[in-house]
C-alpha cells in the first residue's frame, strides 16, 4: 500500500508571543544572534493571511509564527524577513491560497525553503468564511492546492497513486462517512436555511436540473477551467442542453448576500426568464432533493451531489472530475485512473485535510469534526 501524502506538521504560538515586523530598536525582530536560532521553536512565516485569520495560531502549536503584512505591503514585509528566514534552516513559508508575490516562490526554490499553501477544507464551518468564522478543516499542499488543475496538486497525486483497494479500513470509514454526512445534512459552509423544497420547486412534471453557482473570479475557477465563463453563461448552456427540463439556479451565498463586490458578479436577475432562481440561501441538502442532475463549473457541491447518487456535469476540472465519476466538458491527461465516488471521498475527506476544534485547538478526525459541526449547527 502506498503511503498517502501527510499534511505538513504545521506550526504556531499564541498571539501575544508572535514576532512583530520590527524590533524595539528598529532592527528586524526575531533575527537571533549567532547560536540562538536552534534554541527557538522552528519558525514559519505566514504570507497572504489577512488580519482576521488569527485562528491560524491554533493550528501551529509547536512553531514560532511570524505573520507578514498583506496587500501592497506583502513584498516589502517579505524582503525584511529574508535574513531571519535564512538564519534558521528550519524556516518554512506558509501561503494562504495563491496570495503571494511571485518572488516568494522563486526565493523558496533558490534557497530550498519549504513553501506550503493553505486553503479551507471541505467541512469548514456553520457560516461563510467571508463572515470571518474560523474553520474546522484546512488543506495543506506542497505541490499545489486541490482546486488547481493546471498542475498535479497534492490531492490529485493522492487520487492518482493511493492504493484504495488494499486499504479496506479506509474504505469502510469512507462508506460510513458518506452515510453520516448525508444523514447530517451538513455541507462545507452550512449557512443556508432549511426550506420546504416541494413548495419552492413546485410539482415535478419534467426532469429537474440544479445549477450551482460560484463566485466569479474565484481562484478555483481561474485555475480549474481552461475557458472562463460566468454563472449566467452556465445557466444558459444548461437550458440549451435541457430544453424540456426544469432548470433551477442556486447562486453562491456570497453573491446572494452581496459580500463579493469585485469582480462584478453576473446578476441572477438576467436569467430569471429561463430558470427558477433561488433568491435565498437554501441549504444544499434541501436543494438536492428531487433533482435529477447537477451542473457546476468547479464547485465542491458536485462531489456532494455524487455521494447522494446524483449525476454531475462539470464544465471545469475540479479535483473530483476526470476519474470517470462525472460527465466532464474538459479533460486532464494526468488523471488516468478510474475511481469510485467512495474512493474520491476517502481521499478528499479522510486523507487530505486536517481537522481541528476551533475552540479547544484539539486535533480531530473527520468523524469527530462532523459531530462537532452538527452540534455547532444546532446551536
Amino acid at each position: 500500500m502506498k503511503t498517502p501524502l501527510a499534511a505538513p506538521a504545521p506550526p504556531g504560538v499564541p498571539a501575544d508571543t508572535m514576532v512583530s515586523e520590527m524590533g524595539p530598536c528598529g532592527g528586524t525582530a526575531g533575527v537571533p544572534a549567532a547560536g540562538e536560532a536552534q534554541s527557538l521553536k522552528p519558525p514559519i512565516f505566514l504570507v497572504g493571511f489577512i488580519s482576521w485569520k488569527t485562528f491560524m495560531d491554533q493550528w501551529f502549536p509547536d512553531h514560532q509564527v511570524i505573520r507578514l503584512s498583506t496587500g501592497p505591503k506583502t513584498l516589502a514585509s517579505f524582503v525584511r524577513k529574508i535574513p531571519r528566514i535564512l538564519r534558521d534552516r528550519r524556516s518554512q513559508i506558509y501561503v494562504w491560497s495563491y496570495k503571494s508575490p511571485r518572488v516568494v516562490e522563486i526565493f523558496c526554490r533558490l534557497f530550498a525553503v519549504p513553501l506550503v499553501r493553505v486553503e479551507d477544507g471541505f467541512l469548514r464551518s456553520v457560516q461563510l468564511g467571508a463572515m470571518h468564522v474560523p474553520p474546522l478543516s484546512l488543506c495543506f499542499a506542497e505541490r499545489a492546492l486541490y482546486f488547481d488543475a493546471t498542475v498535479e496538486s497534492d490531492l490529485e497525486h493522492l487520487l492518482q497513486t493511493y492504493d484504495f483497494v488494499a486499504d479496506a479500513g479506509l474504505m469502510e470509514r469512507a462508506r460510513a462517512g458518506i452515510a453520516a454526512l448525508i444523514a447530517s445534512r451538513l455541507s462545507k459552509y452550512n449557512s443556508g436555511q432549511d426550506t420546504d423544497i416541494e413548495a419552492l420547486y413546485g410539482p415535478k412534471r419534467t426532469p429537474r436540473i440544479l445549477v450551482v453557482g460560484q463566485v466569479e473570479g474565484d481562484m478555483s475557477m481561474i485555475k480549474g477551467m481552461t475557458r472562463q465563463m460566468t454563472n449566467n453563461d452556465l445557466v444558459r448552456a444548461v437550458v440549451r442542453e435541457n430544453p424540456d427540463a426544469q432548470v433551477i439556479y442556486k447562486p453562491h451565498p456570497e453573491v446572494l448576500r452581496g459580500i463579493r463586490k469585485k469582480p462584478v458578479q453576473s446578476s441572477p436577475d438576467e436569467v430569471r426568464d429561463i430558470c427558477l432562481v433561488l433568491g435565498e440561501d437554501v441549504a444544499l441538502a434541501d436543494a438536492f432533493e428531487t433533482v435529477d442532475r447537477v451542473y457546476t463549473m468547479t464547485s465542491l457541491s458536485g462531489l456532494e451531489a455524487l455521494i447522494r447518487g446524483i449525476p454531475v456535469t462539470c464544465f471545469g476540472m475540479p479535483f473530483y472530475a476526470g476519474w470517470g465519476a462525472t460527465d466532464d466538458r474538459e479533460t486532464c491527461s494526468r488523471r488516468t485512473r478510474r475511481l469510485t465516488v467512495e474512493q474520491i471521498f476517502a481521499a478528499a475527506y479522510l486523507l487530505h485535510p486536517r481537522y481541528l476544534d476551533p475552540t479547544t485547538g484539539e486535533n480531530l478526525s473527520f468523524e469527530e469534526a462532523l459531530a462537532l459541526l452538527a452540534r455547532m449547527k444546532k446551536g
